[in-house]
């Protein structure tokens, strides 16, 4: 019996080891197992992490596009409040200019009913008009079409100066009303009409005091038309030709800001 027990433990003792490494075995496939699913694990956080950075990065980028948005909006408000005034400031300077012009054409009426000898009256008879009666009929006609520009009423004013024109082509005002014209386009933004106008009155009245006033106005009308080559050219013709006068000075100051 104790030799049968000796070589009970014998074998006993030959067996433990494999019991032993049967058990790492398996805890060895357990750690790899484990091991797997740890990179796994951090795969997947390298990713989320990734993807993390990239909405971050996103988000920046759509709070710089919100904030371009919100200064866009205020540029846009700015140039509609500048183009407001702009538009305000050349209708005010249009009513302040027939305002001068209606003077000064009365001025000249009186200082040339002063420079006229005076003759005793012919006895009044029946007869056709008068040239006293005409001349008031045609100053009428131009003050109601200058009276309907001031009234920014500028379809009825061009029909009024057109009308002017017909009726009395030779007046010493004739110019003007052509002038007025094609500011009248000018001021409903017709810039193609204007420009047409103001260039007929330069081929039908070139003495004319108003030509630089026309050409300041054809510069205008260039500029809206984004024309700004023939713009420069036309302010340029103002300086160089007519040195001295407002549209010179404007035209100057133009050029300036075109630089």
């Amino acid at each position: 019996m104790r030799g049968y027990g000796l070589i009970l433990a014998g074998t006993f003792a030959l067996v433990q080891p494999a019991w032993a490494l049967f058990g790492v075995g398996e805890l060895t496939s357990q750690l790899q197992a484990l091991q797997q699913r740890v990179d796994t694990i951090d795969t997947r956080l390298d990713k989320l992490e990734a993807a993390n950075r990239e909405n971050q990065q996103l988000f920046m980028l759509l709070k710089e596009v919100d904030a371009l948005k919100t200064e866009l909006a205020k540029l846009r408000g700015e140039s509609e409040v500048q183009l407001h005034q702009l538009d305000t400031l050349g209708k005010r300077q249009g009513v302040l200019y027939a305002d001068l012009d209606q003077r000064v054409a009365d001025l000249a009426k009186a200082a040339k009913a002063a420079s006229e000898p005076v003759a005793p009256p012919p006895p009044a008879q029946p007869g056709p008009e008068t040239a006293a009666d005409a001349a008031g009929a045609e100053s009428r006609s131009y003050g109601t079409a200058l009276g309907q520009f001031r009234q920014a009423d500028y379809p009825a004013a061009i029909v009024s100066f057109n009308d002017f024109l017909k009726a009395y082509p030779g007046s010493e005002l004739a110019a003007n009303a052509q002038y007025w014209i094609g500011y009248s386009y000018y001021m409903q933004k017709d810039y193609k009409a204007s420009l047409a106008h103001q260039k007929k009155l330069l081929a039908d009245y070139p003495a004319s005091n108003k030509v630089p006033d026309a050409l300041f106005n054809i510069a205008a009308s260039q500029l809206a038309l984004n024309d700004a080559g023939s713009a420069r050219k036309t302010l340029e013709e103002i300086v160089a030709k007519h040195p001295g006068t407002q549209a010179a000075s404007l035209a100057a100051r133009r050029l300036s800001e075109l630089k």
